[in-house]
């Protein structure tokens, strides 16, 4: 059902120093910054040859990520993503086997302008998943 491993996602207390870390001490490259504001994010990207990191800082004080770093002052991971063909049959397979899809069930769009969906962390070992539909995922 999953395809590839999309982004890892790190949450950090500062996106521009975050982003200046992974542009000047490892020579990655760094999207331009983000706001995502329906998911109270912002994000950079930074792209490697075979997936992306995700960084994200919070978009306001009722941003998940605000209360995440309440937690973790100097940030952390905060989820995989994987892509998926469908959103919908995986997430109606998912839930059939008893699996917990995050907010109200329905799809979001995503700072990659494609639909994503969170699992609970429960569910999968103690780590977020987002799940993000992709024209070709590579998967089942």
């Amino acid at each position: 059902m999953i395809g590839k491993l999309n982004h890892v996602a790190i949450a950090v207390p500062d996106l521009e120093a975050a982003a200046a870390r992974y542009r000047d001490a490892l020579g990655a490259r760094v999207s331009q910054a983000q706001a995502l504001p329906e998911h109270g994010v912002k994000v950079v990207f930074v792209e490697l040859d075979n997936t992306k990191v995700e960084l994200l800082e919070p978009l306001g004080a009722d941003s998940p990520i605000a209360a995440f770093l309440e937690r973790n002052a100097a940030g952390g991971m905060h989820h995989l993503c994987y892509e998926v063909d469908d959103i919908i049959a995986a997430r109606d397979r998912l839930m059939a086997g008893g699996c917990r899809v995050l907010g109200d069930g329905e799809p979001k769009i995503g700072a990659h302008g494609n639909p994503v969906l969170f699992l609970h962390p429960k569910d999968f070992c103690g780590t977020l998943v987002e799940l993000e539909q992709v024209g070709d995922a590579g998967g089942e």
